[in-house]
């Protein structure tokens, strides 16, 4: 293969040797001034894949993969419908944990700088479940699918994922990807079928037209019930029958139908999140129930709760370890949960403190603190506020807990912390940090600035959630 004439867009065929962080694949191309890298997401070693090029430079390239077209040696067969969301799904589970384990630690030294991870290194948490952990899924229609057999997108009605490398083309999902609940991904076959017998479109995602748009489902792993939202342009509504569709649902799942939630999207963005959209529950309830350590919490179908609940009770357990681990607080003391989501962690936490501590919990997201008051009132966990504000303007305008806050747990997005809300939060001056991160890369980042505000890391913990993808959680305890 000749580097000079690799272009942008180019779709070519790669050799997968080796593994990068985050699920990259790596290429090597032979040139004369040594070997050229090319990263392509989402494959493993012994692969051989069509991948396009999304990104060319000097030393290595970028590209995303197409097509497998040799399988990697290490392979084994699956019961389940492969899925994009999936990658790693015919890769043995514990080549992904190594990978995992080793690929975490080295990001943290490599970017983080944390040159003892080796020796602080604590334990690498498996998920309980291998198959079917996750609570929720989010599935795309669209007027244009992939055929498997031509090789091809083409005009049709579609509903599942969305096809490797694609944003306007789905895959239908036909059977149970081995993710979610075998009953609703059976059935999501029948639901389809309805959708396309009321003679309502499918979205464009191109032309920006059509009716339905999006179905996302909740599952509770505590009373395995579980909640549909319908998304949909206001197209139509007139023609949409509701109650068809709860039955077509009810034909589905039968008696595990919580609830049906209608929301009318008519943004041209791909998205799912209805925090402004106009939502209306048109059969049922709006929320499931779940169980974390004895505690219950009532899960709206929008609020952020872990997809895998099984393991996010490990790791939740880790960050308790860590908070109390040699800690004794007072009255006198404070524990911040940041983004906390629908405040798990903080439940946790003030229910362990058993009232001789204050846990404040934060989140932009206003449903999820909603949700956060209302489950710390069903616990009766009096210990225990929660505040619906950007974690960077919080700790602005709450200057009354400064020298009062004695951990701060961290539970940021994908992205990590911003730059202005992580000096907010080096300005605590708080003893000790409890950083959660779903993404390890930006994680290792955040903590060169630790180090400068005169942090160190105590000890690492590497939990497996995601199983069959390159997704991975790290804990860090660090103390001043």
């Amino acid at each position: 293969m000749d580097v000079k004439k690799m272009k942008k867009g180019n779709i070519l065929e790669f050799t997968i040797t080796d593994l990068a962080f985050g699920g990259k694949g790596i290429a090597k191309i032979p040139t004369e001034d040594g070997d050229y890298i090319v990263f392509v997401l989402n494959t493993f070693p012994g692969q051989v894949v069509k991948a396009r090029v999304i990104k060319k430079k000097k030393r290595f390239a970028e590209a995303k993969v197409t097509e497998v077209v040799k399988a990697s040696p290490d392979e084994y067969s699956i019961e389940f419908q492969p899925i994009p969301g999936a990658p790693y799904a015919t890769w043995p589970v514990d080549l992904q944990q190594t990978h995992k384990k080793t690929s975490t630690l080295d990001v943290l030294k490599r970017i983080g700088f944390v040159k003892n991870a080796d020796d602080i290194f604590d334990e690498f948490i498996p998920s309980p479940s291998n198959w079917h952990y996750r609570n929720k899924m989010e599935y795309s229609f669209s007027t244009i699918i992939w055929d498997e057999d031509q090789k091809t997108d083409i005009d049709d009605f579609g509903l599942g994922f969305k096809h490797k490398g694609q944003w306007r083309v789905v895959d239908n999902l036909d059977a149970d990807s081995g993710l979610f609940d075998k009953q609703i991904e059976d059935g999501l076959k029948s639901i389809r079928q309805w959708c396309i017998d009321s003679n309502l479109p499918a979205w464009h995602p191109v032309r920006h037209h059509g009716f339905y748009r999006f179905l996302t489902v909740r599952k509770s792993f505590y009373t395995n019930k579980v909640l549909f939202k319908i998304s949909t342009s206001s197209s139509h509504l007139e023609s949409f029958d509701k109650q068809g569709f709860i039955q077509i649902l009810k034909n589905v799942v039968g008696d595990r139908l919580a609830g049906v939630i209608h929301t009318i999207n008519d943004g041209q963005g791909d998205r799912t999140q209805d925090e402004d959209l106009s939502s209306t529950v048109i059969f049922g309830e709006d929320n499931l129930e779940e169980k974390i350590h004895n505690l219950y919490f009532d899960v709206s179908i929008g609020s952020f709760f872990q997809p895998n609940p099984q393991s996010a009770q490990l790791l939740y357990q880790k960050a308790i370890d860590y908070t109390f681990l040699d800690q004794n607080y007072t009255e006198e003391d404070t524990i911040v949960d940041l983004f906390c989501g629908t405040g798990t962690i903080g439940q946790l936490v003030a229910n362990q403190a058993k009232g001789c501590v204050k846990v404040i919990g934060v989140d932009i997201i206003k449903s999820s603190i909603e949700d956060a008051k209302k489950n710390a009132k069903k616990n009766g966990i009096q210990n225990l506020e929660f505040y619906a504000a950007d974690v960077k303007n919080f700790l602005n305008d709450h200057q009354g807990y400064q020298g009062k806050i004695k951990t701060v747990i961290l539970d940021p997005p994908r992205s990590g912390i911003t730059p202005k809300a992580l000096k907010r939060i080096i300005e605590l001056n708080a003893s000790r940090i409890v950083y959660i991160s779903c993404n390890p890369a930006t994680q290792a980042r955040d903590l060169l600035d630790f180090h400068k505000a005169g942090y160190e890391e105590k000890q690492i913990s590497i939990v497996d959630q995601f199983v069959h993808t390159a997704h991975v959680e790290s804990v860090v305890l660090l103390e001043k």
